[in-house]
């Protein structure tokens, strides 16, 4: 299949340079001069997104080479451009920082896959000439780097066309304008990067703050014009099987609260597509699962911030480890494989009971355990795949556990380094590892399918 979108990526030389807040800034000023954007982020990022979500009003989506694979990031691009006017991709990291010592899976790598024009967030904070070094550096380190265009971020309106001068004149990179500090509008961080948009109590005015500037200060018409000058993207539809009950969708359940609020959006439409309901519950705030359910789905977040409310639930935490133990199909990631073991131990030593569903328990860490992608390979028949077979997932926690599961065998791509990972079984599966079912559509559909039956049973 053949696709047109209007397409850019905004990236940056490195980590913390305002890529978020510039690429809020750009959709909020797009959203408010009557266009219709779509937002993507490149690679594993879940805050990101929601980030882009709150300002659009419509979901935003991960495009990951290494998890999703090149033909499925061109897919799910085209397939959610279709009622957009123009979509805004953002990087991740620095434009070329991939897997290793190496551009593999980088924000360059996802540029080049899907033919995208990128503009780069540069702060020129204590720079004169030098700052057109670093973008003619980036735009010739690699033969075709894609780099069309600069944006200035934590400069004045004073200094702004200093620095443009400067830029074009040496580089020839077109500057698009620029975001000065606007003290009002931080982003908060914690340990596995910014606080979510939700925790954000005044999100609505930060962004409409942003946005404003941004029809002020960025030149949108360019923008737009160089997303236009994207070519026609290829590429090949995955095949989705329809498999729901005939007597009625099957309902997954989805924990969904401050808690538990890392999802990939694809990971539950697919459910949908192949024919599932999904039913969200708190395991925080709620007493029970949803009624009549055939799958549980819980993902990652932040347990360790909500202990007090989480192990004092303690009707949830009952009917979740009677349903798991009675064969309910449960998918569990990091954080939701944190709340089936036995317990987890805080910084401060205290001790909290949690459903018991998984034997063993977890704690805080203070270095990054595990951190980056991994290839996960089964040793055993399980919910959600054939022993041998694999999928591409992601580790990124700061935490640990005293059962770490055996039954995936966890590898680092270009690396020798490997451990056990994944606690699964015919109804289970659950470990630190996120995974995207673009990556292997059939865990997905393994899933439903026993979701399928345990709904029948019941």
């Amino acid at each position: 299949m053949k696709s047109k979108v209007q397409r850019l990526m905004i990236s940056a030389s490195g980590s913390n340079s305002g890529k978020t807040t510039v690429t809020s800034a750009v959709l909020k000023a797009f959203a408010l001069k009557g266009k219709r954007p779509s937002a993507f982020k490149a690679g594993p990022d879940y805050i990101d997104p929601m980030f882009h979500s709150s300002i659009i009003k419509v979901p935003s989506r991960n495009l990951d080479v290494f998890m999703m694979g090149k033909n499925n990031c061109k897919y799910v691009l085209c397939k959610n451009s279709r009622n957009a006017d123009i979509s805004i991709i953002e990087g991740v990291m620095g434009y070329y920082d991939g897997i290793g010592q190496d551009t593999s899976c980088s924000s360059y790598e996802l540029a080049e896959t899907l033919d995208c024009p990128v503009v780069l967030v540069v702060n020129p904070v204590s720079m004169a000439v030098s700052v057109a070094a670093i973008i003619e550096g980036f735009k010739n380190f690699r033969e075709k780097s894609n780099i069309r265009g600069v944006i200035l971020n934590g400069t004045s309106e004073g200094m702004y066309e200093y620095y443009k001068e400067i830029i074009e004149v040496n580089t020839g990179v077109k500057v698009y304008g620029y975001m000065p500090t606007l003290k009002n509008c931080r982003l908060e961080s914690r340990h596995l990067g910014l606080v979510t948009a939700e925790e954000v109590g005044n999100l609505e005015s930060i962004i409409e703050e942003l946005g404003n500037q941004a029809v002020k200060s960025i030149d949108l018409e360019g923008l737009y014009e160089l997303a236009e000058s994207a070519g026609m993207i290829e590429y090949d539809e995955p095949s989705v099987p329809y498999i729901g009950n005939s007597v009625g969708k099957t309902k997954i359940a989805v924990a969904w609260d401050k808690a538990f609020c890392f999802y990939y959006q694809d990971n539950l439409e697919l459910f949908e597509e192949m024919g599932a309901e999904i039913v969200k519950f708190s395991p925080m705030n709620d007493q029970k699962l949803p009624a009549g359910i055939g799958g549980l789905y819980i993902g990652g977040g932040y347990p360790e911030l909500y202990m007090e409310e989480l192990s004092e639930n303690k009707s949830m935490l009952a009917d979740i480890k009677e349903k798991v133990l009675a064969g309910l199909p449960t998918f569990a990631e990091c954080g939701g494989y944190m709340y089936l073991m036995d317990s987890f131990t805080c910084k401060e030593g205290k001790v909290y009971s949690l459903s018991g569903a998984i034997e063993g328990s977890s704690h805080m860490t203070k270095p990054l355990k595990r951190f980056g992608y991994v290839t996960l390979t089964s040793r055993v028949n399980n919910l959600m795949c054939g022993a041998g077979e694999t999928i591409n997932g992601h580790e990124f926690h700061y935490s640990d556990s005293t059962n770490n599961g055996e039954s995936f065998s966890a590898s680092k791509p270009e690396s020798e380094r490997s451990w056990n990972a994944v606690t699964a079984d015919s109804t289970k599966f659950a470990g630190y590892p996120h995974i995207n079912f673009m990556g292997n559509i059939n865990f997905a559909e393994n899933f439903m399918k026993k979701a399928i039956e345990f709904e029948k049973k019941q």
